[in-house]
């Protein structure tokens, strides 16, 4: 599951999906929560690499000592969603380029991801959240409730105005599955209406 981790983030970089120092992942298994650092090459996040804490009482541990790594940013991003689950999830972050196009052009994902149904057999789409700033508490929250309306996990991905997506799977592979295929149909339908 860790190399997994490493692994994604390479094939995200390899398809431009993010840049160096972009993207992170997080896995929640058993009482330890995983998460990507912060502003590392993510092309070279091996498993010695990545940051492990402990969760108690359905809390993080993070302990306060000077240097240690630094986690991503969207801690709490990952956290929020994460909690919602008591098995192992993972949590993965990209910025696909067909996916922020479509965003910014003022597609809605949610009604793309029900008009396709090579997509919606597969990969649940939320209603996207609007620009937030990120690593924010705000994010971290509007993430959460587009993936988990009712505080439970309800869709596997939320488009993230002018930042990205979010997907959740049991394994960052199947994660990484559901951004594809959106990403994908959003390139046919960016190629459909003559966006460029």
């Amino acid at each position: 599951m860790l190399t997994a981790m490493g692994d994604v983030l390479r094939e995200a970089h390899a398809r431009g999906w993010i840049t160096t120092r972009d993207g992170n992942i997080s896995v929640r298994k058993g009482k330890y929560f995983y998460i990507t650092p912060s502003a590392g090459r993510k092309t070279i996040v091996y498993p010695e690499n990545i940051i492990k804490y402990e969760i108690k009482d359905e809390r993080l541990i993070i302990p306060q000592k000077e240097n240690t790594p630094k986690p991503s940013i969207e801690l709490d991003m990952h956290w929020q969603v994460q909690k919602l689950s008591k098995r192992t999830k993972a949590v993965v972050h990209l910025h696909p380029t067909a996916i922020v196009s479509a965003l910014y052009a003022g597609l809605d994902l949610y009604e793309i991801g029900n008009e396709f149904p090579e997509l919606k057999r597969y990969t649940k789409v939320g209603t996207s959240v609007p620009f937030l700033e990120p690593g924010s508490v705000d994010l971290a929250n509007a993430v959460a409730v587009a993936i988990s309306p009712r505080g439970e996990l309800k869709y596997n991905i939320v488009g993230m105005h002018r930042h990205g997506v979010t997907a959740v799977g049991d394994n960052p592979w199947e994660a990484f599955e559901h951004v594809v295929r959106l990403n994908h149909i959003c390139e046919i339908v960016l190629m459909s209406k003559g966006y460029k």
